[in-house]
């Protein structure tokens, strides 16, 4: 058995209220469980009962044993002398306070319900993948459909922290910022991290000065990205390598980006070539992008503010000097989603929470409309009964799975505490 177990049954009142009574004999009439802090010091704050004949108001703490108050050293922490009741599963020793008074203690085991028992130990048997998995199929459509916007809200805050440190950085420069979104994600997992440190590595204001001569915007970053290195007989290699030492001299830029691009395991569509064309190309033909981003509200708007290509020595090239079959090279729709998962989305939402402005309905209406994201996480789950839908089911079912599942925080998920009701 866990804490957090007796955490959920003292929130909930899963246990019989009636004929309550301390270690020593004394009655207790709950009121008010308090309020579940989640957070250092005791565990509810500001409950209210009245034990014996004495109304209290204070704080209650939670402890598998008794003797758990002397393992944590609250004893010697001033938070805890205002404790009125020591709830516990088992007691095995009294707890004083500094005055020498006593700590009331209530013995839950005494009191709860044996189904309630019979469903903790059913959802926590050892799991091969989730403890739920043999389970889930039975919770209701309307739990889940509320859990799973929560859950989309809370992946967006986490991206959005990435976001916010990036407004700093760019003393709160919303087109700084999505250069640097845009970049990462159109490096995918295998060059995002090495693209952000290019568009990181070159100031924004360069971008904007820029951006009419695609050529210096398409120099910039493959300079960055280490690609105009050495010699080679291509006139559009020597015409960037030319542009790129041009730029550094005009704007006093260092010319070394730590890291390197990568091409193993990419498709050819995806050689960071063909991909920092493709963003060079993006910010040549929109001069205010970001106003275009938070304006789109559907699938179509993305599709066509993305209609762009590389340059055209692009279609018979992959790599500098190597020549390929003739082929368009065009934003992908299935790119356009992950640009819209990954980077529209949550800039979208920062955005909005920026200024107050209220655009949940409207964010989980755009990504219903996208296709659900095929990876292990989401297939397992379809395996158990749990089918995603769309990318706004498949963002919350992966935020269940890494932020719940994986540590096992089943009370505190809305799948688990309702698994515990079932009869």
């Amino acid at each position: 058995m866990k804490e957090d177990f007796l955490h959920y049954l003292w929130k909930y009142k899963k246990w019989n209220t009636q004929d309550l009574k301390t270690t020593t004999g004394d009655s207790i009439c709950i009121s008010q469980v308090g309020q579940y802090l989640q957070q250092s010091g005791p565990d509810f704050f500001n409950a209210q009962m009245i034990i014996g004949n004495q109304k209290w108001a204070g704080n209650v703490e939670i402890h598998l044993k008794s003797s758990d108050w002397y393992v944590h050293h609250h004893e010697k922490d001033a938070a805890y002398e205002n404790v009125i009741l020591h709830v516990v599963w088992e007691h095995d020793t009294a707890v004083f306070r500094k005055d020498n008074t006593e700590v009331p203690v209530l013995e839950l085991k005494n009191y709860t319900d044996h189904e309630v028992l019979l469903n903790y130990e059913k959802l926590t048997v050892p799991k091969s993948w989730i403890f739920c998995e043999k389970q889930i199929r039975e919770v209701d459509n309307f739990v889940l459909k509320n859990w799973q916007e929560r859950l989309f809200f809370e992946r967006l805050e986490r991206k959005s922290k990435a976001i916010n440190e990036l407004l700093e950085q760019t003393n709160m420069d919303w087109e700084a910022v999505l250069f640097c979104m845009l970049a990462k994600n159109f490096g995918l997992n295998t060059n995002g991290l090495f693209f952000l440190k290019i568009a990181e590595s070159v100031p924004f204001s360069i971008i904007r000065k820029e951006n009419f001569e695609v050529e210096n915007l398409e120099a910039l970053l493959f300079g960055k990205a280490g690609l105009l290195v050495g010699e080679k007989e291509d006139n559009y290699f020597k015409d960037l390598q030319f542009r790129y030492f041009y730029l550094l001299h005009k704007y006093q830029l260092s010319s070394e980006t730590e890291g390197q691009v990568q091409f193993f395991k990419h498709r050819p569509d995806n050689f960071p070539t063909i991909r920092l064309s493709q963003l060079a190309h993006l910010y040549h033909l929109h001069q205010n992008l970001f106003s275009k981003i938070i304006s789109i509200t559907n699938l179509e708007a993305a599709y066509e503010l993305f209609q762009l290509k590389p340059s055209e020595y692009w279609e018979m090239h992959y790599q500098f000097d190597k020549e390929s079959p003739k082929k368009a090279k065009k934003l992908s729709k299935s790119f356009i989603d992950l640009l819209l998962i990954n980077t529209i989305v949550p800039i979208q939402f920062a955005y909005a929470k920026s200024i107050a402005k209220e655009i949940s309905e409207d964010l989980i209406a755009i990504l219903s409309q996208v296709a659900a994201e095929k990876n292990s996480i989401v297939d397992k789950f379809e395996s158990f009964g749990l089918k995603a839908n769309n990318s706004f089911e498949s963002q919350s079912l992966l935020q269940l799975k890494n932020e719940y599942c994986t540590y096992g925080k089943c009370l505190s998920c809305a799948i688990g505490t309702e698994l515990l009701k079932k009869n």
